[in-house]
């Protein structure tokens, strides 16, 4: 629900001088949210639990434009977002990557200086894809912590990372904290095995 509100203030802030295509991508991300969120409301009347995660394969895009819909939710001049050609065309599992990234840029706009820079990244690794999601914060405990937490907390702190970790492990990936010099943190998406698409 908080991504879903979010996103809706970013579309209605009059203040927020919002190109065409970045209202499309939050208007695709609000839309896709939605759905998640009916998806998820099915399920829990089915009796599977609201946050089981689902493991059937799951329709993939290009990064790219993942990429490009979680950017459009920082304002223009606070952000960086840059692939390489072939990250960019790796193919992602759609949902689950989308809210990874949504989760993590709203995080480091939640948590990083007010006026601070926010960087999306994305570049091949061996065999894998790196995704990164930089601010100009600092990496302190609560957030180690939030990283770490093998369940969610109580209350709301720390519960989207602790939902990307598992929307990635789904994917066999993993999340990682870096310190950025001189100053910021870093929090690294890794999936295996991307092949992109040529």
């Amino acid at each position: 629900m908080s991504t879903l509100t979010s996103l809706t203030r970013a579309l209605a802030d009059e203040r927020r001088e919002l190109t065409g295509a970045d209202r499309r991508a939050i208007s695709e991300l609000a839309r896709d949210q939605a759905a998640h969120l009916q998806n998820l409301l099915r399920d829990a009347t089915a009796g599977t639990g609201a946050l089981a995660l689902a493991t059937q394969p799951e329709p993939t895009v290009p990064l790219a434009g993942i990429l490009r819909e979680a950017a459009a939710l920082v304002p223009a001049h606070r952000r960086t977002a840059r692939a390489t050609m072939r990250a960019g065309s790796c193919p992602v599992p759609a949902g689950r990557t989308r809210q990874v990234l949504v989760n993590l840029v709203q995080n480091a706009l939640r948590h990083g200086p007010a006026e601070g820079q926010i960087g999306l990244y994305a570049a091949l690794r061996g065999d894998g894809l790196s995704i990164l999601v930089t601010d100009e914060g600092r990496v302190d405990d609560a957030l180690l912590t939030a990283v770490r937490r093998p369940a969610p907390g109580g209350g709301m702190s720390g519960l989207g990372l602790w939902i990307v970790r598992q929307l990635v492990a789904v994917d066999g990936g993993a999340v990682r904290v870096h310190r950025v010099r001189p100053r910021g943190v870093a929090l690294e998406v890794l999936l295996p095995s991307c092949r992109p698409v040529v």
